[in-house]
């Protein structure tokens, strides 16, 4: 018996004793192809010797100082590498460290309510958000999030969020409605919400760059961004990204939001930030939010006990040098067209596949009962679970998600594979995954 608090209590797990590349290995030597990174975080593999040395290294010298008091090297060298490279607007901001993507969009959160309370504006209170959207498992985060499966049993304890329509090209473009069309009718929506709440009540609006878990590696149209910023601009509301599964070069460039033309006021990042070495997330503030603070109180409201963690920041340094000195944001981009055809020739046409759909090494199957009408397979037969668990049973891991549809139903099977994959294990990936859809649907139908 485990004594371990399992996502699942029922059932065993295999025990992963190594990892080697792109491969976890079991206690009893099978060999796993991880094809999603875990949840897109394991960005350079399972084994990355640079990383682990920069971790051992900084260890040897300093763990930990509470930021209360001191700074440290790793944290701040850290710190500027990452607002070196933000996207262009970003001006001379500031990076907090935490220990998780949920941490950091609670963070992100106080923080644009601070931005507003420093400038006097008290009455802006409210967050507007997407729905699908996925944005943590803490209440904050949660609340935030629109996945009505995930907030469904913690529901009371939710503070109340609006939300709009995501930018859902699969089921929410209109037949005949051009990419340009569709963009400027989703992110209107954002402006119509904030004339009904009042616009001088608005805080901020949070959203993916490029949805992750809830939709299934979704990039908005052409247009929709940079509409979703003149609209926070025109009633000075802060646009709140959220790249912890996105950015850190997962999508093709360092920040996803580098490819929409625009900068966001405030930037959630984790997962690929620390490639699964060690736990750090990170929220980074712009200059038009730092110079409000330092007009005010001068002060961060939102402390953490493990914030600028010395050894985190240091190996999340080295994961930055691998990506820039490996050239590795062209490989990404590189392995994910050759991911995407893949995938679009196997099943593309296939009778149960209704969406092909995502960005760089981030990709998505939409797995649907009937794909003239995009009705969703019956949620009771965990569509998604299936294929997992047949993928992994042939050696391949997928990340599987339901509730795409309509918050509880509409499975995808999201890939998010490392950015040192061979061509070969990509080919492996789309072999096994479209074989695995294929036997796992036809069962079904």
């Amino acid at each position: 018996m485990s004594h371990v608090l399992r996502r699942t209590l029922t059932g065993d797990q295999p025990v992963i004793v190594k990892g080697e590349g792109s491969y976890l290995i079991d206690s009893t030597g099978k060999r796993y192809l991880d094809a999603c990174g875990g949840a897109a975080v394991s960005s350079l593999g399972h084994d990355n010797v640079r990383v682990r040395e920069a971790i051992a290294k900084q260890m040897e010298t300093l763990s930990f100082a509470h930021t209360g008091l001191f700074t440290n090297e790793p944290a701040e060298t850290l710190a500027d590498y990452l607002i070196e490279h933000a996207p262009d607007g970003t001006g001379e901001g500031r990076v907090m460290y935490l220990g998780s993507g949920s941490e950091a969009m609670e963070a992100a959160l106080k923080l644009a309510r601070q931005y507003h309370v420093e400038r006097g504006d008290t009455g802006r209170r409210h967050i507007i958000a997407r729905m699908p959207s996925y944005h943590g498992n803490t209440l904050g985060a949660l609340a935030v999030s629109g996945h009505a499966g995930r907030r469904a049993p913690f529901a009371p304890l939710l503070i109340d969020v609006e939300h709009i329509d995501a930018a859902y090209a699969y089921r929410f473009q209109r037949d005949g409605e051009s990419e340009a069309d569709f963009a400027l009718r989703m992110a209107n929506q954002l402006e119509e919400r904030v004339q009904k709440l009042g616009p001088e009540t608005v805080a901020a609006f949070v959203a993916e760059p490029v949805v992750g878990a809830s939709l299934g590696s979704q990039p908005a149209p052409a247009g929709y961004f940079k509409r979703i910023r003149e609209i926070c601009d025109t009633h000075g509301i802060l646009y709140i990204a959220d790249e912890v599964m996105c950015g850190m070069g997962r999508t093709g460039s360092l920040f996803a939001l580098e490819q929409e033309g625009i900068a966001a006021d405030i930037t959630t990042m984790a997962k690929g930030l620390g490639a699964g070495y060690q736990p750090i997330a990170a929220v980074m503030a712009s200059e038009k939010v730092v110079n409000a603070i330092l007009a005010g109180s001068g002060k961060l409201w939102n402390g953490h006990t493990y914030m600028s963690h010395a050894v985190a920041t240091a190996g999340a340094m080295a994961v930055m040098r691998e990506i820039e000195d490996r050239n590795l944001l062209s490989e990404v981009r590189r392995l994910g067209d050759r991911l995407s055809s893949g995938l679009r020739a196997r099943l593309g046409q296939h009778p149960h596949v209704g969406d092909i759909r995502g960005r760089g090494l981030f990709w998505t199957a939409e797995v649907v009962a009937d794909r003239d009408t995009k009705e969703p397979f019956d949620v009771k037969l965990n569509m998604a679970g299936r294929i997992l668990n047949t993928g992994k049973d042939a050696g391949v891991i997928c990340y599987p998600s339901q509730g795409c549809a309509d918050g509880t139903s509409g499975d995808h099977v999201l890939l998010a594979p490392c950015f040192t994959s061979t061509d070969a294990e990509i080919d492996t990936i789309v072999d096994v995954m479209a074989t695995t859809i294929e036997t796992e649907t036809a069962k079904a139908a």
